[in-house]
């Protein structure tokens, strides 16, 4: 037995805690991780993995054996993309990660564009507003919106975000105009994933409980509500800026609107940046408006 025997089937199990998503992943029987499994925890003589009929969690050797398998195997992962790098041509997979509905409108038109280029490229990419650890997960990068807190990662600003409050000019003749924050308890606020507002007052960031007829996790929904008069919304700029244009939409409370929001993308400082993650970094940079290079 070599080494590296049962080495990707412990990382596969440690990552996804079943033997049966493990087995999905690598392509192979549970049966064949079982076996590697068992076969490791005998040659190391230690237990790896406290096993139930409900789940697999890792021991304390676990956790140790873990962390330096799972820098093993980046290493062999930076090796591959070592000599991938050495083609002229970009190509290989790129795994990345977007907000969902920003990823929809704003970031897969520009990352289409970019496998227009480059033919020989195969993307896997995850649409969702979960902050998956982007390391563990093994994306090559992800685009995310807000304050950064992962130190893990590199970051390279892209653009920026605005939220408005706004609502349509058939309920504000209704209803009126609020002028101050606590005038939003007077109307109908069309809510999202949060009942809190954010805003900044006097410098200082303020969160403002907000509540109306309407709650809904999708912010396409609630500009079709407000283009409609129901209500009041607080959305980022991409669901709204062509209806304030056009006056459909008017925007509310600017005074207390917070500074914009950065859209980052981010990759893992342990991770080599290939040229083609260094490509697609740009070319996304560009498409944005920002300047510079990674």
């Amino acid at each position: 037995m070599t080494q590296w025997q049962g080495v990707a089937e412990f990382v596969a199990v440690a990552e996804t805690g079943s033997f049966t998503a493990a087995a999905a992943r690598l392509a192979v029987s549970v049966a064949q991780v079982s076996r590697q499994i068992s076969a490791l925890e005998n040659r190391l003589g230690a237990k790896l993995f406290f096993r139930s009929t409900r789940k697999v969690v890792m021991t304390e050797n676990g956790g140790v054996y873990y962390q330096h398998c799972r820098s093993l195997m980046d290493g062999l992962d930076e090796a591959e993309r070592a000599i991938l790098d050495l083609q002229t041509t970009p190509r290989g997979k790129i795994k990345m990660t977007a907000p969902t509905t920003f990823g929809e409108e704003s970031v897969m038109p520009l990352v289409n564009d970019f496998l227009l280029l480059y033919p020989e490229l195969e993307l896997h990419c995850d649409l969702s507003n979960q902050l998956d650890d982007l390391v563990t997960q093994g994306y090559d990068v992800a685009i995310r919106i807000g304050n950064l807190s992962d130190s893990a990662m590199m970051a390279r600003k892209l653009a920026a975000r605005t939220r408005f409050v706004c609502a349509a000019p058939e309920y504000l003749d209704r209803y009126g105009i609020p002028h101050s924050l606590a005038e939003l308890e007077q109307h109908n606020c069309l809510v999202g994933a949060s009942d809190f507002w954010r805003f900044e007052e006097g410098g200082k960031s303020r969160n403002v409980r907000v509540s109306g007829r309407i709650h809904c996790n999708s912010g396409y929904a609630l500009v079709d509500a407000a283009l409609k008069g129901l209500g009041v919304i607080q959305l980022p700029d991409y669901y709204v800026q062509a209806y304030l244009d056009e006056g459909r939409l008017i925007s509310l409370l600017d005074h207390y609107r917070e500074p914009e929001e950065g859209i980052w993308a981010l990759f893992p400082h342990n991770r080599h940046l290939s040229p083609k993650i260094k490509l697609l970094v740009d070319f996304l940079a560009r498409g944005f408006g920002a300047s510079g290079t990674v």
